[in-house]
């Protein structure tokens, strides 16, 4: 059995990668790594990342493509965006990751730029009662990136034949695909995800796209009975998780 490395503090370290958190309002999670895993990189050469955060899933992808593809990494929050930078500066890939400090509304009004994948791990609480924390409110709440206003910069700016990959909470996911689909998105590929056999739906990864498609449906499960990470699991994430 592999000796466990001394790891660092302040973040999540991956087998090619750190991930410095500790000034992002939304640390390292299962979410972002199940959409940097997952979301299809098949002869992708222009990505974007909305609302990047720390740059996990930025960097994810950028170990998953070929040295030609560019990536660029939007992030509203000041403190996560120049974390996001440090993290990338520090990885293999910073040729190929790009962050940007700024609302993606702006950005999707003011850049003609057209990607062949949009990826996000997005706001999903309707605002409420506000959050002690402006940055995680910023990042949990959809009060200034709807879901509506989402998939508006969404079909600014993907190539007509690009794919949008989000990951959501199961329930929102059904609204946001529905939503999506009212647009004029397809449902290209759909992931219905446990997390333990025997559990309800929790989560979902859902790849929509401006072109029709028969809309593939699957289901994963993170976790046996026991806690234990299903096969499954581990192999989605082999490339990064340690000791998988």
């Amino acid at each position: 059995m592999e000796k466990k490395r001394s790891l660092r503090r302040g973040g999540f370290t991956f087998k090619q990668f750190f991930v410095g958190h500790d000034r992002c309002a939304m640390k390292v999670g299962t979410d972002g790594v199940l959409l940097g895993a997952w979301a299809s990189v098949s002869d992708k050469k222009a990505i974007l990342d909305i609302g990047c955060g720390s740059g996990l899933i930025a960097l994810m992808l950028a170990q998953r493509t070929d040295k030609n593809t560019k990536i660029d990494a939007v992030e509203l929050d000041i403190n996560a965006a120049f974390q996001a930078q440090e993290n990338v500066e520090q990885s293999p890939w910073r040729r190929k990751v790009n962050v940007y400090h700024q609302d993606i509304n702006d950005f999707a009004d003011r850049y003609s730029q057209c990607y062949d994948l949009i990826v996000s791990n997005p706001p999903y609480f309707e605002p409420a009662i506000a959050c002690r924390n402006e940055a995680r409110e910023q990042a949990r709440y959809t009060g200034s990136l709807t879901h509506q206003r989402l998939l508006q910069d969404a079909e600014k700016l993907i190539t007509p034949d690009g794919l949008f990959c989000v990951v959501l909470p199961y329930a929102i996911g059904e609204v946001f695909e529905t939503m999506a689909c009212q647009r004029g998105w397809f449902s290209h590929d759909r992931v219905n995800i446990r997390d333990r056999k025997g559990k309800p739906l929790h989560r979902m990864l859902l790849a929509l796209s401006r072109q029709e498609s028969t809309g593939l449906i699957s289901e994963l499960t993170i976790r046996q009975p026991d806690g234990v990470y299903t096969l499954e699991f581990q192999q989605l994430v082999t490339d990064f998780y340690l000791y998988y």
